[in-house]
């Protein structure tokens, strides 16, 4: 049954705002993938945390009108298309990245990842993405950096010290015998 143009805006409405919401897209070409397959995909999606809806390109479209600075994305909104909205740049590209080594094969395969206004195309660009630390990762990396200096010189403070007691319950060993 085909969708009234009530229906229809609504759909563009919905694919605006999450167009506005989420900094990073991946477009995807799920030709080919069984419905066991695409439930299988949708899961694991759902289970990193990302949104992954199927689009109509024509709807689609005239979505990326009405957001500024996404008109480059048009032009992959050709042939089956679905989106996967993020707020992490490497969780989209793990699992589609795991999924295509589960599954053995070679759907969906990634058109572009859209990181903040920038593009990334092809297959080299999923495995650079799925290689980004997560946000997390990142701040557990800062923080240890931060840390290490204060680990440092706690470490040479108790040194000296031990070598010092060390030293004088040597001496009074030997002073014992």
């Amino acid at each position: 049954m085909p969708k009234t143009r009530a229906q229809k805006a609504e759909i563009i409405d919905e694919i605006g705002e999450k167009l506005n919401e989420y900094p990073i897209l991946y477009l995807t070409n799920y030709a080919g993938l069984d419905v066991a397959q695409t439930n299988e995909l949708r899961g694991r999606f759902r289970e990193a945390g990302v949104e992954y809806k199927v689009t109509k390109n024509t709807l689609a479209k005239m979505a990326l009108a009405d957001v500024e600075g996404m008109s480059e994305l048009e032009e992959f909104f050709a042939g089956p298309t679905a989106v996967a909205f993020s707020d992490d740049p490497a969780k989209p590209a793990r699992v589609l990245q795991d999924f295509l080594e589960d599954e053995e094969i070679e759907r969906p395969e990634l058109k572009v990842a859209w990181i903040e206004g920038d593009m990334y195309e092809g297959a080299d660009a999923l495995d650079a993405l799925a290689d980004l630390k997560s946000r997390e990762e990142l701040i557990g990396d800062i923080i240890g950096l931060l840390l290490a200096p204060a680990q440092n010189i706690v470490g040479a403070l108790q040194g000296p010290g031990q070598t010092l007691a060390g030293a004088i319950q040597s001496i009074g060993e030997d002073d014992e015998e």
